[in-house]
């Protein structure tokens, strides 16, 4: 099974059939092992009836008491044989499973990193959990069918050889028999994948709606909207479970038919064969042969039609796993040198102009604008933003990570230390207590490295789901300003905080970066009113430029966006 920290290998990508494939073949021994013990367990199963039949015919008929004892004896040593066998197929098909869920799970992440900021761009956080929680266990759960389902197809031939020499008729109605139901669950199976995939889709759309509910919940109910939101929901949880009684009728005939034509079959061939029984055209002993060789194609049928069914869900599954890894990140053409001294950015888009060494902030009625003008700042997104005189797209990307940096109050938050987490790229050791205990008090942070019971050294949950709202806000610019960047593009930094805080948070944020570039995108007052120029973005262009003051004295649209006046509403329609 793929060891933790081995690569995983190159997926192929060409599409969800050669997905499932490459992870069989990333562990063919393994694979062909399962598939080679399935055909033996099943052949076996298959033969019972033939040892059957020879008891009967050479023992049981005539009377030769040392002939039935002799076969009952072999009859019970292949049953034990086969009963170690199937443990041996039950172990192997669950390291099959293992390793490609594991496989998986590596090349996801994998691919998660290699995306970077480019992933929350590219794909949506329901599509995410949906294929994390769902579609990689429904790949590595297919896998565990393909050895039982090639052992029934090697069982069903093998039966099939041995019925030509009992009837030939038989054999052709055998032979006959599986592609009968083949053709028969065809259709339903290719309904299934149409009905799966559409539930896939909708379950992602869900997940992402409660993902966003439980971020913005306190949000929605200051601003009254939690019903609205919540009969949204209702109607899309609705819509998907019908698509999903949809998936069970269609999964339910398929299971049924996966069992009720494999006993109908039974019920033909057990006829035909009694039919000739009776017309002398077989012993006894042989009708007996042909009723166990029957009774015992039942399983492997089944288990053909369960693979199908299983291979089938496994290739929607694969599909989207596919689809995730086919996303590319933001390609990086850039060649040229950054700007050897701190000079302007540039967001020709709205208008927005840095001045380097300055505290600079964008406000802005809608603060996906505000939002917006900082990933091209960022080079995030595709722009024709500039920093000096060299557009951003053509600066070589590691020297505008090292230098220009977007810290989002929405950032991630690792478990470990609080240590380890504020050092950030730099590590717990690579920063001296001096840098830290600066970034803490220009972040407001000392009451909680305080309050924490070991202070610096305190574990922090994932996500800090041990701190409150506020602190992780601090925690996340306490990280930022540790990193010391040429130019910090901070979004809402203050948002969570309390007035009292945020002020204190403004003054020392405005001094303790003197010198330095530094945006941050606010309406808050008392962070505006610190900064050395401020942007006012209407419909995401610059409408006036200035300080606080100034744009508070001549410009209504921002004074009634910043005062929280009743008409800031209307301004952000």
């Amino acid at each position: 099974m793929i060891d933790a920290y081995e690569d995983p290998g190159e997926p192929d990508c060409r599409g969800s059939a050669r997905y499932l494939w490459w992870l069989v073949t990333q562990q063919a021994g393994r694979s062909a092992l399962g598939s080679l013990i399935s055909a033996v367990w099943m052949v076996l199963l298959a033969a019972t009836p033939y040892l059957l039949s020879r008891a009967v015919d050479e023992g049981l008929a005539p009377g030769d008491y040392a002939a039935l004892i002799a076969w009952t004896g072999v009859l019970a040593g292949v049953h034990v044989f086969n009963a170690w066998l199937s443990i041996m197929r039950h172990r192997t098909m669950t390291r099959v499973r293992m390793d490609a869920l594991f496989r998986t799970i590596k090349v996801l992440v994998g691919q998660s990193v290699r995306l970077g900021a480019a992933l929350p761009r590219r794909i949506g956080t329901g599509e995410v959990v949906t294929i994390g929680v769902g579609d990689v266990h429904t790949i590595s759960s297919c896998l565990t069918v393909i050895g039982p389902g090639f052992g029934a197809i090697v069982a069903y031939f093998a039966v099939a050889v041995l019925l030509v020499s009992v009837s030939v008729p038989i054999a052709v109605v055998v032979l006959l028999g599986m592609p009968a139901i083949a053709v028969l669950v065809g259709p339903l199976l290719g309904r299934l994948q149409g009905t799966e995939t559409e539930y896939r889709e909708r379950q992602g759309v869900l997940t992402a709606r409660i993902a966003d509910l439980s971020g913005g919940l306190r949000v929605l109910n200051g601003l009254g909207g939690k019903g609205l939101v919540a009969d949204a929901f209702h109607r899309d949880s609705q819509r998907l479970r019908a698509q999903g009684y949809r998936v069970g009728a269609v999964t339910s005939w398929v299971q049924a038919l996966g069992v009720g034509l494999p006993t109908l079959f039974l019920a033909v061939v057990t006829w035909l064969a009694a039919r000739l029984a009776a017309q002398g055209a077989i012993t006894v002993g042989e009708l007996v042969s042909v009723y166990g060789y029957v009774a015992v194609l039942v399983r492997p049928m089944a288990f053909v039609v369960e693979m199908v069914y299983q291979v089938s869900r496994g290739i929607v599954a694969a599909r989207r796993v596919v689809r995730f890894l086919r996303l590319e990140p933001m390609p990086d053409t850039g060649t040229l040198d950054a700007p050897a001294e701190p000079a302007a950015l540039h967001d020709p888009e709205s208008g927005v102009r840095v001045l380097p060494g300055r505290l600079t902030a964008l406000a802005a009625a809608l603060p996906a604008d505000a939002t917006a003008v900082v990933d091209r700042l960022g080079r995030y997104v595709p722009s024709a933003a500039t920093w000096g005189d060299v557009p951003l797209s053509e600066i070589a990307l590691p020297q505008l990570r090292a230098r220009v940096l977007v810290a989002d109050h929405e950032a991630d938050l690792f478990a470990g230390t609080l240590r380890e987490l504020i050092a950030g790229h730099a590590g717990p050791d690579g920063l001296d207590e001096a840098a830290i205990t600066r970034a803490v008090h220009t972040a407001v942070a000392e009451d909680i490295v305080r309050g924490l019971p070991d202070g610096l050294d305190t574990p922090i949950d994932a996500q800090g789901r041990n701190l409150s709202g506020g602190q992780r806000q601090r925690v996340r610019l306490v990280r930022a300003l540790l990193a010391d960047p040429e130019v910090l593009l901070a979004i809402e930094p203050t948002s969570a905080l309390d007035a009292h805080t945020e002020a204190r948070v403004a003054e020392r944020l405005h001094a303790g970066r003197r010198g330095r570039t530094t945006v941050v995108t606010t309406t808050s007052p008392l962070l505006l009113d610190q900064a050395d120029t401020v942007h006012f973005l209407v419909d995401g262009k610059v409408a006036a430029t200035g300080t606080h003051r100034e744009l508070m004295n001549s410009e209504p649209g921002y004074r009634a966006l910043v005062a929280r006046d009743e008409n800031a509403e209307e301004l952000a329609k």
